[in-house]
């Protein structure tokens, strides 16, 4: 199924007249309306300490509930990435990286970005993944939370991609890997 598909109604008007348009927008016969189905922006946070280590989380829900994860989540109406993942890292860990930032602890570096997709309620969603490297220090207490059921500090030599289970974070595990063994 299309991620289209499942609009049938002008947002607009209400009319069932709500047709493709194009591979990316439908377009309403009534009143002339345009939706555009963008990416939806996500970021996503290479938390490491001083040791090396990384933090992974493990997924509490679906899609992909059970396997690792990096931490990250989807950008707010009125956020940009920087705002949305120091957000998602407290929501998901209860670290506040606020402070570490300013003082200088801490500093959160832009790495790439990745398209990809997500499947929630059955509906296949676009997104523009925005991954960030921060270092933090191994003794900051960590509490899972959000969506997130464990946290744990794991070496790189025993990360293994294929345990992560969205296809954008596991090409950033890959990604980063290879970055520090060069």
């Amino acid at each position: 199924m299309g991620y289209l598909d499942k609009f049938h109604f002008c947002p607009v008007c209400g009319s069932n007249d709500f047709q493709d348009h194009d591979f990316k927008s439908k377009k309403c016969g009534s009143c002339g309306f345009v939706y555009y189905f963008n990416s939806a922006a996500a970021c996503v946070a290479v938390i490491t300490n001083e040791k090396g280590e990384m933090l992974v989380g493990v997924r509490g829900e679906e899609p992909a509930k059970g396997t690792l994860d990096l931490i990250g989540g989807f950008v707010d109406p009125g956020e940009d990435a920087q705002k949305a993942i120091i957000r998602e890292i407290e929501e998901e860990t209860g670290i506040d990286i606020r402070p570490m930032i300013e003082q200088g602890v801490s500093k959160l570096e832009f790495l790439f970005s990745l398209d990809s997709t997500y499947v929630y309620s059955g509906l296949q969603i676009y997104t523009c993944d925005t991954f960030y490297k921060i270092q933090i220090p191994s003794t900051t207490p960590i509490q899972a939370g959000d969506d997130v059921s464990s946290c744990r500090w794991i070496r790189p030599a025993e990360v293994n991609p294929s345990g992560f289970g969205l296809k954008s974070i596991r090409r950033c595990v890959e990604l980063y890997l290879n970055s520090i063994q060069q």
